[in-house]
This record gives C-alpha cells, sequence and structure tokens, in this order.
C-alpha cells in the first residue's frame, strides 16, 4: 500500500537521511545571483514565456476593440431600460438580466429551480419485482410501458435540441432565456429519468431508444416536432421580417402546444393510470415529476407565445391564426393514432374511445390558452384525477411514498 511518507516535494530529498547527521557548518555569505530566466517558487521551478508572446500578447490587447466585444455596444451607453426589452427583436443588451420586464418568467425561473429532483432518488425495486413476474403484468400494460419510455426517451431530446439550437439564440429577453436554461436542464433530466427506469427494468436499450424510427405512431409524431426545428436551427435564420418571426411563433405553438401540450398527454395518463393501481409506481412516480415540469414548460410557452402577439399584433392575422388552429388539430389527430396503437383493447380503465375525447378536450384547452376558437365544443375531461397530479401544491402523490411539493431535492423526504 502506498504511503504519504514515500511523496516527497522533489526529487533531492528522495535519498536516504542518515539518522544523526552532524550540525551543518554556518553558511558563507554568497553574492547576489544574477537575474535569469528562471524563476525559483515554493514549489519548484518555471520559466517564463517566450518575450515574442508576452509582445504579441500585449500588443493584441492593446488593439482590442471593447466595443465589437459587446456586440457592438458603444461604452457609456445608457443603461438599458424596461421599455428596452421585447421577447424577439430587441436591441437591448442580452447580457443585463435586470431590470425585469417580464417578471412572470423569472418567478417561473424560481419555481422550476425550487422542483429540482433526480431520477436517481425514486425507489424501483417493486417496479423491477413486477416487470420481471411472468404473470404481474398483461400484454398490454407492457406495451404501454415500453411504447411510453421509447416515445419519451427520444421527445425531451428533440425538445432539448429545439431550445438550445434553435430559441435560446432568437428569443431576446435575458429572464426568458434564464428560464428556457433551467427548461433545458429539466430535459436533461428527464431524459436521465427514462434512461434509468430502461436500465433499472432491464428492457432492451437500443430497441427502446430507437423506437422513433421503428414503430409508425411513435416515428409520426417525432417527425412531426422535428421538421419545426430544421428552420431555425439553420446558422443563417433570423428574425426580424414578418415571414421569419411568424416561423418562429410556428415553432413556439409546434413544441410547447403541441409537441409538450398534447403528445405526452396520451401516455403520461397511461403510465400515471397504472400507478393508480398499484403498478409500475415507480416509473409513475417519474412520470409524476416530469409531468409537473412539463406543465410548467407549457404554461412559460403559452405565455410567450401570447407575449409575442401583443408585441407584434401584425404577426397574428387571421390566416395565420388558421393555420396554427390547424396545426394543433393535426397534433390531436396524431396523439390520437398513438392512443389507438398503444391501446388496440381497454385496459387500465380506460380505451382509445375515452382517450379521443381527452385528447379533444386537451386540443380546446390548447387553442383557447392562445385566443383561438374551440373546435371540439362539449368536449369533456374523462379523467379529471389527470387536473389534481398536475396540481403544483398537491401535498402527495397517490402512492403515499414521499413529499412531492415543489422544494429543492436535498429537502424531499421520504414518508
Amino acid at each position: 500500500m502506498l504511503n504519504w511518507d514515500e511523496f516527497h516535494e522533489d526529487e533531492t530529498s528522495v535519498a536516504e537521511q542518515p539518522a544523526l547527521a552532524a550540525p551543518a557548518p554556518a553558511a558563507e555569505p554568497q553574492p547576489e545571483a544574477a537575474p535569469s530566466d528562471e524563476v525559483q517558487e515554493s514549489s519548484g521551478s518555471y520559466k517564463v514565456a517566450d518575450s515574442d508572446r508576452l509582445v504579441r500578447a500585449r500588443k493584441s490587447l492593446e488593439e482590442l476593440d471593447v466595443a465589437a466585444g459587446l456586440e457592438e455596444l458603444e461604452m457609456g451607453a445608457a443603461r438599458i431600460e424596461v421599455d428596452d426589452k421585447q421577447m424577439i427583436n430587441a436591441r437591448a443588451d442580452l447580457n443585463q438580466l435586470v431590470p425585469f420586464k417580464y417578471e412572470w418568467a423569472w418567478q417561473k425561473y424560481l419555481d422550476g429551480s425550487a422542483n429540482h429532483w433526480m431520477p436517481q432518488e425514486v425507489n424501483m425495486n417493486a417496479d423491477i419485482a413486477l416487470w420481471k413476474s411472468q404473470d404481474g403484468l398483461t400484454a398490454d400494460e407492457r406495451r404501454i410501458v415500453e411504447r411510453s419510455l421509447g416515445y419519451f426517451s427520444t421527445a425531451d431530446s428533440l425538445v432539448a435540441n429545439n431550445l438550445v439550437l434553435a430559441l435560446y439564440r432568437l428569443i431576446t429577453n435575458p429572464e426568458c432565456r434564464q428560464y428556457l436554461l433551467r427548461q433545458a436542464f429539466e430535459e436533461a433530466i428527464h431524459t436521465h429519468a427514462y434512461q434509468y427506469c430502461v436500465e433499472s427494468l432491464g428492457m432492451d436499450e437500443g430497441e427502446v431508444f430507437n423506437m422513433y424510427r421503428e414503430v409508425p405512431s411513435v416515428a409520426a409524431k417525432s417527425a412531426w416536432s422535428l421538421k419545426h426545428t430544421q428552420s431555425l436551427a439553420r446558422p443563417d435564420f433570423n428574425t426580424g421580417t414578418p415571414e421569419t418571426d411568424q416561423e418562429l411563433l410556428r415553432n413556439l405553438v409546434a413544441f410547447y402546444c403541441v409537441t409538450e401540450g398534447i403528445f405526452f398527454y396520451c401516455g403520461f395518463s397511461q403510465i400515471l393510470s397504472m400507478g393508480r393501481r398499484n403498478k409500475m409506481t415507480g416509473v409513475a412516480e417519474q412520470f409524476q415529476y416530469i409531468l409537473r415540469d412539463e406543465s410548467m414548460h407549457l404554461n412559460f410557452g403559452v405565455d410567450m407565445i401570447n407575449q409575442i402577439k401583443i408585441e407584434n399584433p401584425h404577426l397574428w392575422t387571421p390566416e395565420f391564426q388558421d393555420e396554427v388552429t390547424q396545426m394543433i388539430l393535426e397534433g390531436t389527430e396524431l396523439e390520437i393514432a398513438y392512443a389507438r396503437d398503444t391501446m388496440p383493447r381497454g385496459v387500465l380503465g380506460m380505451n382509445a374511445a375515452i382517450m379521443e375525447e381527452y385528447l379533444h378536450f386537451i386540443c380546446n384547452r390548447r387553442l383557447a390558452q392562445i385566443g383561438l376558437k374551440e373546435q371540439f365544443p362539449g368536449a369533456r375531461n374523462p379523467f379529471p384525477w389527470m387536473s389534481e397530479i398536475i396540481d403544483l401544491r398537491k401535498e402527495k402523490n397517490f402512492f403515499e411514498t414521499r413529499v412531492t411539493e415543489y422544494q429543492v431535492g436535498g429537502a424531499l423526504s421520504w414518508d
């Protein structure tokens, strides 16, 4: 075993010292050494940098254009005023977080940070035993678990890519950008959670994570989302014209109102219904946390869309409203097709027909949230317990295992 006594500060002290060394004679004064390129330090020695490199570095700093480094802002310019800030196409300094213009964006950032959690905090032992049991789950229940993990494992990655590669660059409000950074991290946690579930259950990782390219109902939803990122992710894409500003709005509707606002709800309700029956409670508990995160993502996206509408009313034309309505209807149809694929028969107290009404209810909600006309008048929510789960003030989950009220992960406690 290595011993700290075997380590020495420098090589000169490696030689063995005599047990009883004679007192050393007093050292005679030495003449002061001439300056050299070597500088002695207590921890050793080093040589100064090449003089030519230092000269070039100093010259480069003398020529530094400070204004260009601050995105062409003039030194000594007036401080940012609240009215200078906008959701898109703002000319205000994006590096200045305060003063806030949109307090709701900052509050959502604080709420999201307070809700921090990690997948490993959830106990998966009961899920593992049930999944390995020969008669623990029916074939239809297993299909739901596999499809859910297969779709969501990719979907949250698509959302994160959209945030990082497209939205963050184009949203020109610092407090909104702050929330987008928090959301991107939460998407990473969600992808981690699905991987944790897949690994814990011993599922085929290649099959699950590649499902968006193998299962038609999963592939269709992923492809629909992806097409709305492509143009915005181009390095040469910029807002500033009615056409490009509307393209950004399409992206916001596609990802917040449809991908996170519709595509997630069939799978969420299926897994959470399973948890209500005391099955796959670990997976369901993680989905409950994810659903609460996604609910906040959705509300934030709706607020951004509505704020852009207020600041840019010329974008919200009747033609564009009709286009957005069609987008939300398309998303609803894709999610209904996914419900039929995952529930060919009745299971967990639900079936495709009941899910269809639920998705029509959700569709109406998304349209109303951005000021558009409902398309399925009278559609009702057949799963009122979903609203209870989404409620951010709910103190405990239905498994009676842990506190899930908004708080930092370190404060989460098991009952």
